[in-house]
């Protein structure tokens, strides 16, 4: 039997409140091979904490608690922290949702791009430079070694998210954590990106662990779905088994997607005392 890429088992994330410690992420499951993953439910649910947690980067005041979170056989929650950010890029990458927040607006794209690369491999400038203006071509960057002196306000919403990517694949990591890596896009370039994201994904043999609200994104693009409310995993199913979902709020959120053709006279909403959902 192949050895999961990544084991988390009763993963927990807390915030402190005037009334006590509030969990939003409860116990959360799962193991990941190198595969495509999708982590789908509401704002709020819980999704992109997931993703941060699995690289500690839940900061004070948030408390993270984990019963097993293993990487490729290494135990990231007994991980210092000086080892962790050895780990954080080099290994597992992160997306974020828009990279106007963050790109360094002062810092061109390709040194961003090089700090990546000399943060986890000891390379001569030259070398550097090369890898910098191949990893822009991957990313479909048309005349890469221009774009590369330009900052970040002089790059278009696609092509700096394309450059995020860019930042996040070049170290070669083993996962990738891409969260709403379309969300700041327009509609004709989020198939692009992740068109792109799918293609580095497949050809580098890597786990992918995608985080959006858009179901049929995420129908298209994984292998496997979790659905997450109220910082809970309720149900686990097939990219293409959605429609064959079985607990209420799954079927609740594919009955609320819009339809190109709209034959009803209003969407349904989620019947949250259908499950106990708040």
């Amino acid at each position: 039997m192949t050895t999961p890429l990544l084991e988390l088992a009763n993963l927990r994330v807390a915030f402190p409140s005037p009334h006590g410690p509030v969990e939003v992420v409860k116990g959360v499951s799962f193991t990941l091979g190198r595969e495509r993953l999708g982590i789908v439910g509401e704002s709020g649910s819980g999704k992109s904490l997931t993703g941060r947690a699995i690289l500690r980067l839940i900061r004070p005041p948030g408390r993270l608690s984990v019963d097993r979170m293993v990487f490729d056989g290494i135990d990231l929650a007994a991980l210092s922290e000086r080892a962790m950010r050895d780990l954080r890029g080099a290994r597992i990458s992160m997306v974020m949702q828009d990279p106007k927040f963050s790109l360094n607006p002062v810092i061109t794209v390709g040194e961003q791009i090089a700090e990546a690369l000399r943060t986890h491999e000891n390379l001569p400038r030259r070398d550097v430079r090369a890898r910098v203006v191949e990893m822009l071509e991957q990313v479909q960057i048309n005349d890469p070694a221009r774009v590369a002196k330009l900052y970040p306000h002089q790059v278009s919403g696609g092509m700096g998210q394309r450059v995020m990517i860019a930042m996040m694949l070049i170290p070669q990591p083993d996962l990738l954590i891409a969260d709403e890596p379309t969300s700041a896009l327009d509609v004709s370039v989020q198939a692009q990106v992740l068109d792109l994201i799918d293609g580095l994904v497949r050809r580098n043999g890597m786990g992918l662990i995608l985080i959006s609200h858009d179901l049929g994104l995420v129908a298209r693009y994984c292998d496997r779905i979790l659905v997450m409310s109220a910082g809970r995993v309720v149900e686990e199913c097939p990219a293409g088994g959605l429609a064959q979902a079985r607990h209420p709020y799954t079927r609740g959120l594919v009955a609320a997607v819009p339809r190109m053709v709209e034959d009803r006279d209003e969407l349904p909403v989620l019947d949250r005392a259908a499950w106990g959902g708040t």
